[in-house]
């Protein structure tokens, strides 16, 4: 037999090696592996059982079951906002799916990098209306940066990978992988990295350089510029950029309620968080200025009240990583389309060659903020009905664990006064549902940031009707050692609403009492239900007990707590900008109602 058959492996002719046969489940696993994926959060069901299959045998990848998809979801969401890394949630098909929707939608509001996979019915099946058949690519279009379906073995590794690089570059986001049962449950072989092509999509991160420099120019000139910042540069990691370029410039920064920790609260240049429950400093700057620089933030509603009156004689740069943000809501003078990281380094540069080393004179500017700041500081008046200040709490727990905890809130009072009275030094300290305003968000978002952050403190801020939404998943940290902390501010009723009713339905209080704080009847008891779920419970009643409670459940790391705070149901939220009325609604009030001070 001849030799030539059989020729000598070199550098020229390697050997072939064949790639290894795996089946679609297999191929979702080992795509992950290779992404660098080490914790998933989910619920099985028929249609991802192949999937589930080859998971239990397997030790590169922790998954953590949880008792609803929603709750995978706003796990995974919270993983990937306190680490940065992506977040992965993993569902059955029909309902299993459609459970994860809200947090879908929740993540692609925020710009969270999420990568949601789901089972699907057998392809031959599909269009028949299956057992738990439901077009899930179809539901999240609209809420997904991509959803894609997949209904052979083959085309896996190339879809995850594709999903995992569209979710984690641009402007990050949620993407949709629904993979067919016949497709996890056949083999082909696994080829990586494998070929990515994905025709149209093509971010831009790098800025244009004249840009840039028209930035750099308007600034220079400006004699009240702010820094409008917003969730998209914890988004970019350009927080270390952004404390240069207000450290070079001596201009004030605000940060929205999805930026708070991207400057620290400590810095003598940051102003507070603006809009509808913005400090009044934070507020009026922006109302005032002649220059908004906008990083990474959208201009949104909550922030810019009726749109057409705000900030009416600035010029606006606006710095976004996704092009259809700018000069949607606010028509820039200089849009900048790019990654808010390379953005701002390059901006630095640019203004100081645009200033020639000089510095601003913002004297003027200063001065007439900082009397804003000694007019109006963050407060709160004592509750007259005998219950403790929901402010002083939530106060409380920041300044007893530090700004290294992590600190996740779900939506409505509790969320503006966690946003207002803790103190944020740093990114990622930070975690909420902003842009959807999803109740329920903060449980399991505190559970997946604890996954991914396992050294740090990490707190759940709840409100008692956000808490019984979710509550479910401290039966997951109990059993997977995943010792969160629980704080319930609990005011027996749905605090936000009923101070809209309060305030603009004259006081009728329509079906927002929940009975929660009620000392004859406590429906649930949150202490009974701690205990049920093997979790520490703690009730607090009284402000001097405040502090050893929270002290306790700082010591306790052998399982979740939970503290149920009884607070009084009248405190609200101040300062407060009506929906659809003009920021200078705030210097309105401050100069005609005395009892805005007050408050």
């Amino acid at each position: 037999m001849s030799t030539d058959a059989f020729p000598v492996p070199t550098k020229k002719n390697p050997p072939t090696i064949e790639p290894e046969m795996l089946t679609g489940s297999g191929a979702v696993l080992r795509s992950l592996k290779e992404l660098g994926i080490t914790d998933v959060f989910g619920l099985p069901g028929g249609a991802i059982i192949p999937f589930y299959d080859e998971l239990m045998v397997q030790d590169d990848i922790r998954h953590i079951l949880v008792r609803h998809e929603q709750g995978a979801g706003h796990a995974a969401e919270g993983y990937a906002a306190a680490s940065g890394k992506v977040g992965v949630a993993i569902a059955t098909s029909g309902p299993g799916a459609t459970n994860l929707v809200t947090a879908i939608a929740d993540a692609y509001m925020d710009s969270v990098p999420l990568l949601a996979i789901t089972g699907q019915v057998f392809s031959h099946l599909m269009g028949t209306d299956a057992f738990q058949e439901a077009d899930i690519v179809g539901i999240t279009m609209p809420i997904t940066k991509h959803s894609f379906l997949v209904k052979r073995a083959e085309d896996v590794p190339a879809t995850i990978a594709a999903a995992y690089q569209i979710a984690t570059t641009g402007r990050p986001g949620p993407v949709l992988v629904d993979i067919t049962k016949d497709a996890q449950q056949n083999s082909a072989p696994f080829v990586w990295p494998p070929k990515i092509d994905l025709p149209g999509y093509r971010p831009i991160t790098k800025a244009h350089g004249k840009q840039i420099q028209a930035a750099a120019q308007l600034l220079v000139e400006a004699k009240k510029p702010v820094f409008y910042v917003g969730g998209g540069v914890i988004r970019a990691g350009a927080t270390a950029e952004l404390l240069e370029l207000a450290e070079a410039t001596g201009v004030p920064v605000v940060t929205t309620l999805m930026a708070r920790g991207a400057f620290p609260d400590s810095h003598p240049q940051h102003l507070g968080m603006p809009g509808m429950h913005g400090t009044v400093p934070a507020v009026l700057s922006l109302q005032e200025s002649d220059l908004l620089i906008s990083l990474g933030a959208r201009f949104d509603d909550r922030v810019t009240g009726k749109a057409s009156e705000f900030a009416p004689n600035a010029k606006v740069v606006h710095v976004d990583v996704d092009p259809a943000e700018i000069s949607k809501i606010r028509i820039a003078d200089v849009p900048i389309v790019g990654d808010a990281k390379d953005v701002i380094a390059d901006l630095i540069k640019a203004y100081a060659d645009a200033s020639a080393g000089a510095k601003l004179d913002l004297d003027a500017w200063w001065e007439y903020l900082h009397g804003l700041q000694a007019e109006f500081p963050l407060g709160y008046s004592e509750p007259t009905d005998g219950l403790m200040a929901p402010q002083y709490v939530i106060q409380r727990i920041g300044e007893l664990t530090g700004p290294e905890a992590v600190y996740a809130a779900g939506v409505g009072q509790h969320q503006m006064w966690a946003a207002q009275f803790i103190k944020y030094e740093r990114p990622h300290a930070w975690l909420n549902s902003g842009g959807a305003g999803t109740m329920g968000y903060a449980v399991p978002a505190a559970m997946g940031a604890k996954v991914a952050e396992p050294d740090r403190v990490v707190w759940a801020i709840d409100g008692d009707g956000c808490f019984q939404m979710t509550n479910q998943e401290l039966a997951t940290c109990t059993i997977n050692d995943i010792p969160i902390k629980v704080a319930i501010i609990n005011n027996s009723s749905l605090g936000m609403v009923r101070q809209w009713q309060t305030l603009f339905y004259d006081g009728r209080h329509s079906f927002t009492d929940l009975n929660t704080g009620h000392e004859t009847r406590m429906v649930p008891d949150f202490v009974k239900m701690a205990d049920a779920y093997g979790a520490l419970g703690i009730r607090v009643t009284k402000a001097e007990d405040v502090d050893a409670a929270i002290k306790l459940a700082l010591e306790t790391n052998d399982r979740p707590v939970v503290i149920d705070f009884v607070v009084s149901a009248d405190a609200m939220v101040w300062p407060m900008v009506p929906q659809g009325v003009s920021n200078s609604f705030v210097q309105y009030a401050k100069e005609h109602a005395p009892e805005w001070d007050e408050e």
